[in-house]
């Protein structure tokens, strides 16, 4: 069921990026220039969020500003071979990035992007979207709640494990905020990617995992074989109205989400970044827009680029701080 809710996903927005009516290129100027074309790049595989998004956000670009759009899955290095692309790309609003949350904290996990600064050597154009996270259990287990849970855990420690989709992912700084909370110390298992965690969670191979809601629910819901003990928000899901909040379930104050963005490379002149970001904001404030997101159980962001930048250092300093808890070492 996951599988079917991505694929659901790349359909509704798939459909909303389909030209309609394509506007008449701009005459010859300083940006955009008749005949140019715009890259997206995404530096993850197709078909994963951040991909869908970027390719709205591309299509959006085409419609407005008569640009011919491509978007290209740079995949490699745990997305710093897609993000160097950009990074060292001419700064001249041809080239952008379609990334996540994992942009902001590269340098925190990865040895090979010690040299990297997400915020001198890109410039945000602005946030697309957010999905909150949610936090499972194999069904195959008798505990039901978080607090029984959290005390099976304290009693028998060895018998727990938590997955992680991969390090430096929003689940992953979620998990080591969770096991603060509860005051636990279980293993932590890395994985590649949401699905095989998933799978191994409702195999019974590992306990617990926290990843954005719109990977983990639809399995969730099903509830044969994966249990969702609270979703990380301040206020439940209207598309899952049984699953309480974590503050509900017994963990009050742990709110956390994934979210998605547009970058383009450092010393993009500043009119056009001011149109992209413009455009940004326009799009994910569209109420079509806004309706298929929101199915998909991802709340579009339509927000100025200052409140952009002051969020993502506010997460590189949450990150920094959790990262250092557990005395993580980037690899």
């Amino acid at each position: 069921m996951a599988i079917q809710r991505r694929t659901f996903l790349i359909t509704s927005l798939a459909t909303l990026a389909a030209p309609a009516v394509v506007g008449a290129a701009r005459a010859q100027g300083a940006w955009p220039q008749r005949g140019r074309t715009l890259k997206m790049i995404v530096p993850w595989p197709p078909g994963a969020a951040n991909d869908a998004l970027g390719r709205l956000i591309a299509e959006r670009m085409q419609q407005k500003f008569g640009l011919s759009a491509v978007t290209e899955n740079r995949v490699g290095g745990a997305g710093l071979v897609g993000t160097r692309a950009v990074v060292q790309a001419d700064p001249d609003g041809y080239t952008l990035l379609a990334s996540a949350f994992n942009t902001a904290v590269m340098p925190l996990v990865l040895k090979s992007a010690a040299d990297f600064n997400p915020e001198t050597d890109l410039e945000v154009l602005g946030r697309t979207a957010v999905a909150p996270l949610v936090c499972v259990m194999s069904a195959s287990l008798p505990q039901k709640t978080l607090p029984e849970v959290i005390a099976a855990a304290k009693a028998e420690p060895a018998k727990w494990n938590f997955a992680i989709s991969s390090n430096g992912s929003a689940g992953h700084l979620a998990t080591i905020d969770f096991l603060r909370r509860a005051g636990i110390t279980i293993q932590m298992v890395p994985y590649r990617g949401t699905q095989p965690a998933l799978q191994d969670i409702m195999g019974g191979n590992v306990q617990l995992l926290i990843d954005p809601s719109f990977a983990l629910l639809p399995a969730a819901l099903d509830g044969t074989r994966v249990r969702a003990l609270g979703i990380a928000t301040k206020e439940r899901s209207v598309l899952a109205p049984n699953v309480p909040t974590m503050a509900e379930a017994g963990m009050p104050g742990f709110e956390f989400q994934s979210w998605y963005g547009i970058w383009a490379p450092k010393n993009l002149p500043a009119p056009i970044a001011d149109q992209i970001s413009a455009l940004i904001r326009e799009t994910m404030a569209e109420p079509e827009v806004v309706q298929r997101l929101r199915t998909t159980l991802i709340e579009p962001v339509s927000e100025p680029r200052e409140a952009t930048r002051a969020f993502i250092r506010s997460e590189i300093v949450r990150a920094t701080e959790l990262l250092k808890l557990v005395n993580f070492q980037p690899s």
